[in-house]
């Protein structure tokens, strides 16, 4: 497996680091994944202020698989945000007291609120409107909170 790109700012610890920089490495940044990336989301999450984005979503879900590019395309133009791919049912022991009814899922997190947990058609532009202006995302006073679930796992 190819290694994956770590977030702007963060100190490369890859084999090719001594020869070249990530970015010359690296033109795309996907969305990070809990499978291979669980350190590198909790140390950008331990920050309050880093908006977090993730999708909750099934590997069965043929709606979510068709999702995934248009989501790795969001994180690769907002990598001062945290977008986190979460497969619910591989991860259902750090997830048990989140209640998804469809795919994909979507959760938005900025430092004041949970802006938006709810389903979303599997359109990119639906979230990346929602990411121009967080401010109009009133906030959603029940959400689950998954940044503990990550964090402190």
């Amino acid at each position: 497996m190819a290694p994956r790109p770590h977030p702007p700012g963060e100190p490369c610890r890859h084999a090719h680091a001594a020869t070249m920089r990530c970015q010359d490495l690296f033109s795309f940044m996907p969305a990070l994944d809990l499978d291979h990336d669980a350190d590198v989301i909790t140390t950008r999450l331990s920050s309050a202020d880093t908006l977090f984005v993730a999708c909750l979503c099934a590997e069965w879900c043929g709606s979510c698989r068709e999702y995934r590019a248009g989501f790795d395309a969001l994180a690769d133009a907002h990598p001062e945000a945290c977008f986190v791919w979460i497969d619910i049912e591989t991860h259902a022991d750090r997830l048990d007291d989140f209640d998804v009814e469809n795919f994909p899922t979507i959760l938005i997190e900025d430092a004041h609120a949970t802006r938006f947990f709810g389903t979303v058609l599997p359109h990119p532009q639906i979230v990346a409107r929602m990411l121009v202006d967080l401010s109009s995302l009133p906030g959603v006073e029940r959400a689950p909170k998954l940044r503990p679930a990550l964090v402190d796992a």
